[in-house]
């Protein structure tokens, strides 16, 4: 098996490379050329001489370099395609609509059209988000549930979303749709909310840090572990017929919750050391998200094996030993 990622260097993308790399997987990566070669969610592969360039590879292109990206899929030809890369953030992308869009809507878009021009198209998985739902009027959401996006970047989701659905339907090609709530894991970017929160709750434990200043404490939020929605989205490309699948816990915690936990963990108590702070706050937010994956459980089998208090625990302890470090 053959598989070709984009968004290889973020989160999702090394562990589901260590997933595909255990399986038997030759593994491709698509990557941003930069002028700086630190990758470092990575980096246990780039020192083995029997994976890096024998069983990992990692290509340059840009999402919007169609001419390029065509070359890689196809000298290629991946018999699995996971597109896992786009602009993320979802507060930033009232910030920059216009890149979010072009990155994470018509980015999908080229890879698309370049897959269905294939002789034999691969497998092709697109993490949707569950921001394409913005605010919704039911909980909690499933696959049935009406797409009304309220930020650019689900808006940018829902295009990507939809237009995965259509190439399904209209072209008879196996595209599936991820649709992810909140994961998270110590390899989290330092610029999310919880991946925040537990790293200022080990600076201030070690005296690195005073506080900490966010919005929104009431905000709840549906949070899981990331290595386990990746194992989702293989087992999704392994079924007999493609289909979107809502990834979730179904569970909901505020943002209080989060910070209870984390701070807890290191004796610490996070009303002492939380500022609020309105810049924080996004110009539209959905107050409650709340996934039910039931529909993923009973048809892929699939499950999650870390509870909410042993996601953040785990990432504070990853965070209290880089902060010692």
């Amino acid at each position: 098996m053959r598989a070709l990622i984009t968004g290889i260097t973020g989160q999702d993308g090394s562990y589901l490379t260590e997933l595909l790399l255990e399986k038997g997987y030759e593994v491709h990566g698509i990557v941003r050329r930069s002028s700086t070669l630190e990758r470092s969610r990575l980096h246990q592969f780039y020192g083995d001489p029997s994976t890096y360039e024998k069983r990992l590879f990692l290509h340059y292109a840009d999402l919007s370099d169609t001419t390029t990206i065509r070359r890689i899929i196809t000298n290629i030809q991946p018999t699995e395609f996971y597109h896992l890369a786009g602009q993320s953030h979802v507060g930033l992308s009232f910030e920059i609509p216009e890149s979010t869009c072009d990155l994470t809507a018509m980015g999908s878009l080229r890879i698309m059209e370049i897959l269905r021009d294939l002789p034999n198209p691969p497998k092709f998985l697109h993490a949707s988000s569950r921001e394409i739902f913005g605010t919704p009027t039911v909980s909690p959401q499933d696959e049935s549930t009406p797409i009304n996006p309220n930020s650019p970047y689900g808006c940018a989701k829902a295009f990507a979303t939809q237009m995965t659905k259509i190439y399904r339907e209209a072209h008879g090609l196996f595209f599936c749709n991820a649709i992810c709530y909140n994961h998270e894991s110590s390899r989290r970017g330092e610029n999310f909310v919880t991946r925040k929160v537990t790293l200022a709750a080990a600076r201030i434990k070690t005296g690195l840090q005073k506080s900490v200043s966010l919005g929104d404490l009431d905000s709840a939020r549906d949070w899981g572990y990331a290595k386990d929605y990746v194992h989702a989205m293989w087992l999704m490309l392994q079924q007999a017929t493609p289909d979107d699948y809502v990834l979730a816990t179904g569970e909901s915690r505020t943002i209080r919750d989060l910070l209870e936990t984390a701070f807890r963990h290191v004796s610490l108590n996070w009303q002492d050391h939380v500022k609020l702070d309105d810049r924080f706050k996004r110009p539209a937010d959905a107050h409650e998200l709340l996934g039910n994956p039931a529909k993923a459980v009973q048809q892929l089998g699939w499950q999650r094996t870390v509870t909410f208090e042993e996601l953040i625990h785990g990432m504070v302890d990853a965070d209290l030993k880089a902060a010692t470090r």
